[in-house]
């Protein structure tokens, strides 16, 4: 019997990765495209890659979503499936170069969805973001709340789902978009908030604490969103509906940033090096998501919680 074939942009993020060794695992055959962007240490991106390349089932392209080319590509393929984890991020940096995140973010995402169409492809799951729900005062935030963006991060996003949603209506591309919640884990990206906790708590430098620590976040671990997504993933390639879904992937808790840097101290036995810092432009004061839409359809259950994804975190450093 013939694996089914899917096609993951992205694959060398942090996210992108993980779903790509999930998928890998539960018997898909898994085709990588990833530009290899050093808005990052491309080192990292590296290491992800060479550990993916291990596998016979996976195939690697060094290629961006806004080349036209890929359509060719797409065309040899011939995917079963697309999921879509290419994307510039960062919220504080889309205030510095806000043309990368409209190149990449919005016309490479068209560019996806036009080589879907033009080749037929009609099963897509993509990234969206918890930064689409802004500032909110209620909580938790469910999918059918307005949508009040902080940045152009999160404007991206909701353009992102409102392309999807009219691809699927007009051109029949079957999609699900997952808003992700501040997503930790193993090989993270160095310019998120905990790998730089851990990094900085190592090496005795000073940790950087925006809005004096009284920030919370939604902390949802990546073992639990790659399953999931190879669940999503498994119900579209088996579905013959064609429509579009977005759910929220967040733990459903939310947690002070406080609780997290006494964690990583008490895990490491060191002593943090804190530097308050006055509230950041475009940044978010508290996420805090219902998982309760996508519980009910797939497997999201039995979360890891910040505790335990933390030590799993620092011991595999």
């Amino acid at each position: 019997m013939n694996k089914k074939k899917i096609i993951v942009t992205g694959s060398c993020g942090f996210i992108g990765f993980h779903v790509c060794k999930c998928l890998i695992e539960n018997n898909f055959k898994v085709i990588g495209i990833d530009n290899l962007d050093n808005y990052y240490d491309v080192k990292i991106k590296i290491r992800r890659l060479n550990l993916l390349r291990k596998d016979a089932n996976f195939k690697f392209y060094k290629k961006s979503i806004l080349d036209r080319s890929l359509n060719k590509l797409v065309s040899k393929i011939k995917p079963n499936l697309i999921i879509n984890l290419a994307a510039q991020p960062g919220v504080r940096y889309s205030f510095k170069n806000p043309q990368k995140y409209i190149d990449t973010n919005i016309k490479g995402f068209l560019n996806i969805l036009e080589i879907m169409k033009d080749n037929k492809i009609n099963k897509l799951i993509y990234a969206s973001s918890s930064s689409v729900y802004g500032n909110s005062k209620k909580f938790p935030s469910r999918e059918s709340m307005p949508l009040k963006p902080e940045n152009l991060y999160g404007l991206t996003k909701i353009f992102n789902e409102d392309m999807a949603k009219f691809y699927s209506q007009k051109f029949l591309i079957s999609s699900v978009g997952l808003r992700f919640f501040t997503v930790y884990g193993k090989l993270g990206r160095p310019d998120m908030f905990i790998p730089k906790v851990i990094n900085n708590m190592k090496k005795g430098k000073i940790i950087d604490l925006y809005n004096n620590g009284n920030h919370h976040r939604d902390f949802t671990y990546v073992d639990d969103i790659s399953s999931v997504i190879n669940d999503i993933a498994n119900n579209l390639l088996k579905s013959r509906k064609s429509n579009h879904e977005v759910f929220n992937l967040c733990y459903g808790n939310t947690v002070k940033i406080g609780k997290v840097i006494r964690e990583v101290s008490k895990n490491l036995n060191i002593k943090p090096n804190i530097r308050n810092k006055k509230f950041q432009l475009g940044d978010m004061y508290k996420t805090y998501g219902s998982n309760r839409k996508i519980s009910k359809k797939y497997k999201f259950k039995n979360l890891i919680d910040i505790t335990r994804g933390l030590k799993e975190v620092i011991d595999y450093d």
